[in-house]
């Protein structure tokens, strides 16, 4: 197989690393999962680079764990990227169509999407996306795929995302640093949607919310356009921090108990359960049961959902989501998550997870909310490559979709799986 068929992804969080190659398997058409790499990460905070060093040895140590089990070596890697220093501002294009037959063709949109990087930014401020929200024809609007149509005016109402420029700078530094060239950069809600919304979904209007380690991230469709994107800085390290302050215990000891033991709500305790944690410096050791923990866990769970609703109230789209709400990220596991979620926003709510059946080699291995947003990139990768749209486009792309929803013995199974892989780092 050529080096060109291989492709690899690198998914950059505030608490871990993942690393994924895959290659197209040629006899089915679909694509194969060759190599899953994961590391702590330890150098960045909310999403933002703090300490480079360490930053470069996660991003090698998830790589080299992927490159032995795929048995190659990659160079080239789509780059996923959050954190509370990115906006997004709304624009208008307008372009003329010269060509004789006054047909709008594929390169139309492109100069229109040229036209749209001319907006005036502060000079710390880079473009990461331009998303078209609607086109309009010679004064008819509502137009979402303008290519064939005739007229000799277009406009576009378009959704710009930007990042700060130091940020982004410091993270291509790291990854450059690892042995590796930047293909793209993807904002993670982005990608992560990719991965686990339906077109149904995004026609109907849904709202996907990430629970990572250090940011929380938000992304709305509707008409199968992303019509918001943004970014919290509060997400589940926070509650990690709440547990271990609260407890007086060590930082990997609250994250334990969190992943093991937590709950949202005291209603989604089923079984009550004394959990006995070691006591720190030869001190005796501390009895507490799920409920204190679901206690300190619930406050600020909600915490999160609620300035998620504000953001989304503050779109314009908190009545306009009938497919309601998909919680992802390693934070949405907790027990009763959902739950609490739905009472909150008063709307359906479900559990994301990234479907393994559409791929072959490692597949299986990917079925857990912490690779949402790699297996989005790895998406976005091959359809980039296959000469479908570019990723300024890429809400218009029809990918394989998945959604999938986990009863309570699913989500002791992900808990595992999720807890197994991290006690192998």
């Amino acid at each position: 197989m050529a080096t060109g068929q291989y492709k690899a992804v690198l998914d950059i969080g505030t608490t871990k690393v993942v690393a994924l190659i895959a290659s197209t398997n040629n006899a089915q058409g679909g694509i194969d999962i060759l190599g899953v790499g994961a590391s702590v990460n330890e150098g960045l905070k909310r999403g933002v680079v703090i300490n480079i060093d360490k930053t470069v040895k996660a991003i090698r140590k998830a790589v080299e764990v992927a490159e032995q089990q795929a048995g190659i070596s990659i160079s080239e890697v789509v780059v996923g990227i959050a954190g509370d220093h990115i906006q997004s501002l709304l624009s208008r294009s307008i372009i003329a169509i010269p060509n004789a037959t006054r047909e709008i063709s594929q390169s139309d949109i492109q100069r229109i999407i040229d036209d749209a990087r001319n907006v005036k930014l502060p000079a710390d401020r880079q473009i990461l996306h331009i998303l078209p929200q609607e086109y309009i024809i010679d004064g008819q609007d509502g137009v979402t795929d303008p290519i064939g149509m005739s007229g000799v005016r277009m406009e576009a109402n378009v959704h710009v995302i930007t990042g700060l420029l130091s940020a982004i700078q410091n993270l291509q530094k790291c990854i450059e640093r690892a042995g590796l060239v930047v293909a793209d950069m993807i904002m993670e809600p982005i990608a992560s949607s990719t991965a686990i919304l339906d077109n149904d979904e995004k026609e109907v209007g849904v709202a996907l919310i990430d629970i990572g380690g250090g940011t929380t991230d938000i992304a709305v469709f509707r008409d199968n356009v992303i019509r918001h994107a943004s970014i919290i800085s509060l997400a589940g390290n926070q509650i990690t921090e709440d547990i271990s302050s609260g407890l007086g215990i060590l930082q990997n000891q609250a994250e334990r108990l969190k992943r093991d033991f937590g709950h949202a709500t005291a209603e989604s305790i089923l079984n009550e359960q004394t959990i006995m944690i070691p006591g720190i410096g030869g001190r005796n050791p501390m009895e507490i049961n799920k409920s204190l923990l679901a206690r300190i866990i619930g406050p600020r769970l909600e915490e999160i959902f609620e300035l998620c609703f504000e953001e989304l109230r503050k779109s314009g789209f908190i009545h306009r989501l009938p497919a309601g709400i998909v919680l992802t990220g390693g934070s949405a596991l907790v027990h009763g998550a959902d739950d609490l979620a739905s009472r909150i926003f008063g709307m359906p709510v479900k559990l994301g997870i990234p479907n393994g059946s559409q791929f072959g080699g490692f597949g299986a291995e990917i079925e857990h909310p912490m690779f949402s947003t790699s297996v989005g990139l790895l998406l976005h990768r091959f359809n980039n490559v296959q000469g479908q749209r570019s990723t300024t486009q890429s809400q218009q792309q029809e990918l394989p979709p998945t959604s999938s929803t986990q009863d309570e013995t699913g989500k002791q199974s992900l808990i595992k799986r999720f807890f197994t892989f991290f006690d192998e780092l």
